[in-house]
């Protein structure tokens, strides 16, 4: 399979080993004046470049926030080291997915891995934050666009901020384990505050890192930590990488389909927004045929490479935004 252009390398994060909170890779900034305490996450996947950028900008700048806290963290950094420019899709992970992680059964289970050590290491960090934004990129090159549950206070500050405008709403979860935006009190209808994904555009491309940037700033404005240059302008963006025009459009998820055995393979190369019909076929599993389940089926994060235990593909609707 041919590999993407490369145009984001990795870079040396030993001197944001050491962070100020007792973990390292996380640093926190807490300034005179009260306010919300927002969390910038970065590199919940290792191989997704975009969020290490934004998040050593904010500190190569020494962005401080003017009120409230701020803390800034580089989640799994063992699976980031181990990124190979021939292989660059592999570093994802080392064991398991940090993102689907975040439940009691995982944190205080059995189990030991690397994504585990780090998740238990991480998990007061994630659950002191009013605000989450965790960046993230996609493994095609597709349009940017949110992910959150959907309690409306994370609708409202997603559709506050300028871009992207395409929206995927999880009623019901995440069905494939619990992402670390879910965690502890973030996962419930009263919790804190907004805690979204940021999908900013392929893995490598110099797009992403630039919508990643300018999105955590949008972030920090909206919620007052900094001042922004100027107001948002809800019309800016160019069309794909910078995340697009227009109104804002939602997806409600349906369903994610994790690969059963190494026989996945879908009707046709997807790459995400393709639409089928009500029981149009979409992708065989061995003996199973995932078919959409209502007209107007909007496919999301097809697998590039289908490996089993892994997610294949998230089926979703055309919603109206709350």
């Amino acid at each position: 399979m041919t590999l993407p252009p490369i145009e984001v390398l990795p870079r040396d994060l030993s001197p944001y080993r050491k962070g100020n909170v007792g973990v390292d890779y996380v640093h926190r900034f807490v300034a005179d004046q009260p306010g919300p305490h927002v969390l910038i996450n970065a590199l919940t996947h290792g191989n997704e470049f975009c969020g290490m950028v934004a998040a050593c900008d904010l500190l190569d700048r020494g962005v401080r926030p003017r009120m409230g806290t701020l803390t800034v963290s580089f989640a799994n950094v063992a699976a980031y080291e181990s990124f190979d420019l021939e292989r660059p899709f592999e570093s994802r992970q080392i064991t398991h997915n940090l993102n689907r992680i975040w439940s009691e059964q995982w944190l205080d289970g059995p189990e030991e891995s690397v994504e585990l050590r780090r998740a238990r290491e991480m998990r007061e960090i994630v659950a002191e934050a009013d605000h989450i934004l965790d960046i993230h990129s996609t493994a095609q090159d597709v349009a940017p666009f949110w992910v959150y549950p959907g309690h409306p206070r994370n609708a409202s500050v997603a559709r506050a901020l300028p871009k992207p405008m395409i929206h995927l709403v999880m009623p019901n979860g995440m069905s494939s384990g619990t992402p670390l935006i879910e965690y502890g009190p973030h996962g419930k209808a009263d919790g804190p505050g907004a805690a979204v994904v940021l999908e900013c555009g392929q893995h490598f491309r110099r797009a992403s890192v630039d919508l990643a940037i300018a999105v955590t700033q949008d972030f920090l404005g909206h919620f007052g930590l900094i001042e922004l240059e100027q107001e948002p302008n809800h019309s800016t963006g160019a069309q794909g990488g910078q995340g697009g025009q227009g109104e804002h459009r939602a997806f409600e998820m349906l369903s994610t389909h994790v690969i059963k055995t190494a026989e996945f393979s879908f009707v046709r190369p997807l790459v995400g927004f393709e639409v089928f019909a009500k029981g149009e076929l979409i992708a065989i599993d061995g003996p199973e045929e995932i078919r959409a389940p209502c007209d107007d089926c909007t496919i999301f994060m097809p697998t590039r490479l289908p490996i089993v235990g892994r997610e294949g593909v998230y089926l979703t609707r055309p919603i109206t935004p709350s």
